[in-house]
């Protein structure tokens, strides 16, 4: 059977492609991801991009989606656990070290250059860390259904500006860290003053809620 019709095979290629894509990505740049420069990464013949993904850019699409799964599935079980705002930003400062000496915010910030002239590049970094807000959503539902001011926030909208605070970031980190690291120390702030109306006995959170009906 020859390689091309070996499912197996195929199969072992078409990873070592995705995988050269997000490498190539990470060390040389969207510039330089070429199909070329990923084929010597993957150590696989040039043509076999095209072979397997119909163009550059279509690769990159499936890189993208393979690279964020991954991420995804390492981290679920942990999400899963998080029972508070606090929580969840203590978590987003670890995965963020983790990710940033994995290269793998490195890829985001290319993915995201990219993004902005090729639409299936923009396409597919979309639904990459579409994956994402929807494992935060989970966790801000799950915890802001036990909150006094669950019934205030939308957590479909808050999912989102969560996750585009972080990738905003992760990427701000690149040219002003300190920066970045007082901006997560203002969000846990925030987070301190949520426990806080959390902590409140029924009669003020019943208070609470009625200043804030009122506002609202």
């Amino acid at each position: 059977m020859s390689a091309a019709k070996d499912p197996a095979k195929s199969l072992e290629t078409r990873t070592k492609l995705l995988e050269g894509a997000l490498r190539t990505l990470t060390e040389q740049g969207i510039a330089k991801t070429s199909a070329r420069n990923i084929a010597a990464t993957a150590g696989v013949n040039q043509a076999l991009v095209f072979y397997h993904f119909g163009s550059v850019d279509e690769l990159l699409a499936a890189a993208c989606r393979h690279g964020t799964e991954q991420r995804v599935s390492r981290y679920r079980e942990r999400l899963s656990g998080i029972d508070s705002l606090s929580g969840l930003l203590a978590f987003g400062r670890e995965m963020h070290e983790e990710e940033r000496e994995a290269g793998h915010v490195a890829v985001l910030g290319q993915l995201l250059a990219g993004s902005q002239t090729q639409p299936t590049l923009a396409a597919a970094t979309a639904a990459g860390l579409a994956l994402w807000i929807e494992e935060i959503e989970k966790v801000l539902t799950r915890v802001l259904s036990a909150s006094p001011l669950g019934e205030f926030v939308d957590a479909v909208g808050l999912a989102r500006a969560v996750g585009a605070s972080f990738v905003g970031m992760e990427l701000y980190e690149g040219v002003d860290a300190a920066g970045a690291e007082r901006a997560l120390d203002s969000l846990e702030s925030l987070s301190l003053l949520v426990s806080a109306v959390e902590d409140l006995g029924p009669l003020a959170q019943r208070a609470v809620r009625h200043r804030l009906r009122r506002l609202r």
